[in-house]
């Protein structure tokens, strides 16, 4: 049993919908399928500005929504010949009169809440299931649109909702039921009152992960457009190459610190279950793409990947009234919470005598405020100094599993860049060893990546 998704960017138009569904009903022939789907690449920025011009009562979301209809209408008449080609305009027409209506509410009230905005949004994927599934029937693979609103079950929070348990037995009594293949709409969910709601960042993959669970399937395929994880980014690194295997745990770090194929809670009902997750390419399918299991094997190199993240700052806290109070750091990390300023990176000396801190350069300003608020007593009486920041930033972080308890890792890792004259700033690891991150600025990122993939990973491809 086999749960395929398709992005956005698999969905891009009639030519790359007829290649996923090709991909589809060849893997229909030996396995059981189930499908889940995110919108149309492009339909969801479309659908988020005609929520945001309506919620200003501004009827130009009226051109918006119309540039939605012809993205849909165009494949229409691209994938069908003219006598199935009104009765499949039809189904897309009710989703999309009833998107109209929705918006025209929102613009006489000039109010488009949170549960409006998820409701407006999970049209994207609702008006992708009807056509994808439409074209597959009507090439001879029976297929039926499921929405996922009757199977995932959430909380109420809007934007980022927590799946329940009770999602699992629903997923496991509906789409055994389904006649054909099931072709499952990502990203969107609902709560037991029936209210629409949405799954965060890489919702459709995480739908993926969660119906690939209930239904206790072999493998979750993540069709995008890229051959698989790469070891390093390619617009830094030339030499890069894909890595055929990863650990759940390899998989994470290089997900949280960059590698935009996956985000880390989408794989984690399919960890949780011992499912592998299969990357694949739906311009290149015989691609082997990456696999990624609860134990990746062994490799060669002593570190699997390099990740990074741009566009951070460093804050460092610094003073000898720090040192042996209980309790300060909590006072910091609690501060910079209430402000839902994310840290990123941690580093603290033995001495007690510095807390350093990285979050994202946008949170600057917020986290300045938030410091002198909560510090200002120290502040006064110089038990701290004045807090030091440095925007224009960059993590760089150091991925794998042979790292652990492996000798030399940091020492090849620093050296390599000392030849290059690359200054760090900060340094963590965690005692897992899986990672090594470290703080340089933005301007050697590009030559921070390839130094470390020389030192490490040439002719590995």
């Amino acid at each position: 049993m086999t749960v395929m998704k398709f992005g956005g960017s698999s969905l891009a138009d009639a030519e790359r919908i007829a290649s996923a569904c090709r991909i589809v009903e060849e893997a229909a022939q030996r396995d059981e399928i189930t499908v889940v789907l995110s919108a149309m690449r492009g339909v969801t920025d479309g659908l988020v500005s005609c929520a945001r011009l309506a919620d200003r009562g501004n009827s130009a979301y009226r051109e918006h929504l119309e540039a939605v209809r012809r993205i849909h209408r165009k494949a229409v008449n691209a994938l069908f010949i003219e006598t199935e080609r009104s009765e499949v305009t039809e189904g897309l027409d009710r989703l999309l009169e009833e998107l109209e209506d929705i918006l025209h509410g929102v613009e006489l009230l000039k109010e488009c809440s949170q549960h409006s905005l998820d409701l407006i949004m999970s049209f994207g994927e609702r008006l992708a299931v009807v056509l994808f599934a439409r074209y597959l029937s009507g090439r001879g693979t029976p297929a039926t649109a499921v929405d996922a609103r009757e199977i995932i079950v959430t909380d109420g929070p809007h934007g980022h909702a927590v799946v329940f348990d009770t999602t699992y037995g629903r997923i496991r009594n509906r789409l055994p039921e389904v006649e054909g293949i099931a072709v499952v709409t990502g990203f969107i969910a609902s709560t037991g009152d029936g209210i629409t709601t949405t799954l965060g960042r890489n919702g459709s993959d995480y739908t993926a992960s969660l119906v690939a669970a209930g239904l206790g399937a072999d493998v979750v395929e993540i069709w995008t457009d890229v051959d698989g994880v790469m070891s390093a980014d390619p617009r830094y690194v030339e030499e890069r190459f894909v890595i055929p295997e990863l650990s759940y745990e390899e998989a994470m770090e290089l997900a949280f610190f960059g590698a935009k194929v996956l985000h880390p809670y989408t794989m984690v009902p399919a960890f949780e279950k011992g499912i592998p997750i299969r990357i694949k390419n739906t311009l290149n399918p015989e691609s082997p793409g990456t696999v990624i299991t609860d134990s990746a094997g062994v490799k060669e190199t002593p570190i699997t990947g390099i990740a990074a993240i741009e566009d951070v700052a460093l804050v460092n806290v610094e003073g000898g009234g720090m040192m042996g109070i209980p309790g300060f750091a909590a006072r910091i990390f609690t501060a910079l919470a209430k402000n839902q300023v994310n840290i990123i990176m941690i580093s603290q000396a033995s001495s007690e005598h510095s807390i350093c801190l990285v979050c994202q350069g946008r949170d600057v300003d917020t986290v300045r405020r938030a410091l002198r608020s909560e510090l200002a007593d120290e502040l006064a009486s110089k038990r701290i100094q004045d807090f030091e920041f440095q925007r224009d930033l960059a993590i760089v972080a150091v991925i794998g599993e042979n790292m652990r308890g492996t000798p030399g890792i940091s020492g090849r890792l620093f050296s390599a860049l000392g030849a290059e004259k690359i200054n760090v700033l900060a340094i963590a690891q965690g005692s897992s060893e899986r990672n090594i991150s470290f703080v340089i600025e933005q301007s050697l990122e590009q030559k921070a990546l390839q130094c470390i993939h020389r030192a490490f990973l040439e002719g590995n491809t």
